[in-house]
């Protein structure tokens, strides 16, 4: 993670959680606060659709949105941070995000609604700061032909379905075998997505400003098969051993889901371009965790 200056903002994304109506007074005032200070607000197409109809504001879909602005803002939650930072990547967008919470306190939409137009204020000024937080890309390949290939900001997983067995997995970094894993599934995370499904299946927490990836099973059959934590610049090849009963999904940050067929490699690694996080507070990593996690408390 490297932490560089925010660049001029004149467009600003505004993105709500999915039918996120509390948001709408928020959503109203926000673009009044914007255009009040010469910038546009240009909003995401379901977002618009939870404002009133008494005056025309810029729209975009999400697509558009992610090569069309200078920032996004997002009200919602972490998922809803997630799912529009994976858009930007796709789009090859180098774009930041400034993540504001409905609820508690989000590991990535860790800005308060109490706190939103003071940091808001902040970050156009010129005095916050972009955190870079590593993407992956993924792959399924058969036979060196790219079958699917997307990306992900917390974690790419290979899991057995509700309806199959255990399933066995070689996973290699690099050229290098590393462990045969006979299991629900495997979990490949970045730092940022340490916190996610990688700890709820027993892997480590992985401060963001780590270099390194995770490797965790996922309800091994040996207890011996145990988390790694691996260099950032590796990558993970995973090559499933599957009989006609076996059905396997690839499935990234909880949100795209592909199917893996008979013969198929799966290949996870740095994506090119980072998430770029605004982060205008001075919450330290260890105070988030102890706020969402409430960790260390007795």
């Amino acid at each position: 993670m490297s932490i560089v200056p925010l660049p001029p903002i004149a467009r600003v994304g505004i993105l709500a959680k999915s039918h996120l109506h509390a948001a709408t007074p928020h959503l109203v005032e926000l673009g009044e606060w914007l255009t009040a200070r010469g910038l546009t607000a240009v909003y995401e197409t379901a977002t618009a659709a939870l404002m009133p109809s008494t005056r025309e504001w810029a729209v975009m879909d999400k697509a558009a949105l992610a090569a069309g602005v200078d920032m996004v803002l997002v009200l919602g939650g972490d998922g809803t941070l997630i799912g529009m930072a994976d858009r930007i990547a796709e789009a090859g967008s180098r774009i930041p995000i400034l993540g504001v919470n409905f609820g508690s306190l989000g590991f990535l939409t860790e800005v308060t609604l109490p706190e939103l137009y003071r940091s808001l204020e902040h970050a156009l000024a010129g005095g916050a700061h972009i955190e870079e937080r590593m993407m992956l890309r993924a792959l399924t390949t058969s036979d060196g032909r790219v079958m699917t290939s997307s990306v992900a900001l917390n974690d790419a997983v290979i899991t057995k379905t509700a309806r199959s067995r255990m399933i066995d997995l070689s996973v290699y970094v690099g050229d290098e075998f590393v462990t045969r894993v006979r299991a629900d599934g495997l979990i490949i995370a970045t730092p940022t997505g340490s916190t996610a499904y990688n700890l709820s299946a027993g892997g480590p927490i992985v401060q963001p400003e780590v270099d390194a990836l995770v490797i965790t099973p996922i309800a091994p059959h040996t207890l011996t098969n145990r988390p790694i934590v691996i260099p950032g610049t590796s990558t993970v090849r995973v090559q499933p051993t599957m009989d006609p009963r076996d059905e396997i999904v690839f499935t990234l940050d909880g949100q795209s889901t592909f199917p893996v067929r008979t013969g198929e490699e799966v290949s996870v690694c740095r994506a090119p371009h980072p998430l770029r996080l605004i982060r205008p507070t001075t919450r330290s990593y260890f105070e988030v965790l102890r706020t969402k996690l409430k960790w260390g408390e007795r």
